[in-house]
């Protein structure tokens, strides 16, 4: 069967690989997406309960976890979160600001979805969608790309990887961009879960799993890195936003903190005159900024030994620095995404071009940019592809 050609080859249909394509088709290039799912964006239609949290207004640089921290701030400017809702807003999609920067669809995440295939329709992209890739390579004398699929050869004289990461593998993800790494010989940062719940083992676990389906608004802390958010006790450990977004962070054997009452004095009804300085008023004090029974057990694990006022001290510093160490993650079943990927140092921070092999992108997930919770992600998405599908 004859090859069929393109100008641009576009592996994964995913939020960077359709933006990618479309931009490349804005420019006149002949291109084709390939994708083994029977869906595109698949990732898109389950993201933000169903809604799609597709961006972040306040999207900076230290919004992103990579081994350069530098390397997303050209992409992120030159294809802006006001750059993407503008297109939002021209295919007539509703949205709201859930948190400050926050945006999300007020109808369904299909419509983003839609918005994709109807600007690859516009553009002239083809999407082929239940393809598989058999085999890939590059012809050295040419620099040609051939693709063998399940429907037949193509070819390509610039090839995308925007396969995604290892993060839900129940919607297809798999380690295959990873492996067209290693063929072209293009290194990779170390990959493990993140925006993941994370679990307890021991009597950490018999203390806290009978807490599951309760949360608080706390703080997390690891290191130099906080976040303000809600925590939710589970059958296996913690999860809620606060757990999810210090979990990119954590390692194995670190310890995290919590504050069960940011910027709160606890205690305070125990210092007034002639106030009542046992457990009960403990209690009592805590029950007003927690629910009753993760109160409870807190004071149950905290009590002191007296109620001097060093002991008092001491009591409220515990609770505003309450420490757990997870015995691990949920893993990637859980995991919203992946951290780790292509080394951003083989590539081009303008372009997604990798240095070394012409012709050759890498964007979106798959590469070392990991962002934080709140359409970090997916602005990461729209950029990298963009300044792909631009450069190709």
């Amino acid at each position: 069967m004859k090859p069929q050609r393109f100008d641009g080859l576009v592996l994964g249909a995913g939020a960077a690989g359709l933006m990618a394509a479309i931009e490349a088709g804005r420019r006149g290039r002949r291109v084709v997406v390939v994708e083994r799912a029977d869906r595109p964006a698949k990732k898109v239609l389950i993201s933000g309960g169903g809604h799609c949290n597709f961006t972040h207004l306040g999207v900076q640089s230290s919004h992103y976890l990579s081994a350069n921290p530098h390397f997303v701030k050209s992409a992120l400017s030159r294809f802006t979160p006001v750059d993407f809702l503008r297109r939002v807003e021209r295919h007539g999609i509703a949205y709201h600001e859930k948190t400050p920067g926050q945006l999300f669809c007020n109808g369904s995440a299909s419509q983003i979805a839609s918005m994709l295939m109807n600007e690859c329709a516009e553009t002239g992209v083809r999407v082929l969608l239940s393809t598989a890739v058999e085999e890939l390579r590059r012809d050295e004398t040419s620099g040609l790309y051939s693709v063998a699929t399940n429907r037949g050869l193509l070819q390509a004289r610039s090839l995308v990887v925007a396969t995604g990461g290892l993060s839900i593998p129940k919607i297809g993800a798999t380690d295959f961009g990873y492996r067209v790494a290693r063929q072209f010989g293009i290194p990779i940062e170390p990959c493990r879960p993140a925006l993941v719940p994370l679990t307890l083992a021991g009597e950490e676990l018999a203390h806290y799993s009978p807490l599951a389906g309760l949360s608080a608004s706390v703080v997390a802390r690891l290191g130099r890195r906080s976040f303000h958010e809600q925590l939710l006790f589970t059958h296996r450990g913690l999860s809620g936003p606060a757990i999810l977004q210090i979990s990119s962070y954590w390692r194995s054997g670190e310890s995290i903190e919590i504050d069960w009452a940011p910027g709160q004095t606890i205690l305070a009804p125990l210092r007034k005159d002639r106030a009542r300085r046992d457990e009960a008023a403990a209690r009592t004090a805590l029950r007003a900024h927690l629910p009753a029974r993760l109160a409870d057990l807190l004071i149950n694990l905290a009590l002191p030994q007296s109620w001097t006022n060093r002991a008092l001290d001491e009591l409220e510093a515990r609770l505003h620095g309450w420490r757990f160490t997870p015995s691990g993650t949920e893993g990637y079943a859980k995991a919203e995404v992946t951290a780790g990927g292509v080394s951003t140092g083989a590539l081009s921070a303008q372009t997604m071009e990798s240095r070394s092999v012409h012709g050759l992108y890498f964007i979106g997930e798959v590469v070392d940019v990991t962002g934080q919770l709140g359409g970090f992600n997916f602005q990461w998405a729209w950029s990298s592809g963009a300044q792909a599908g631009r450069s190709m």
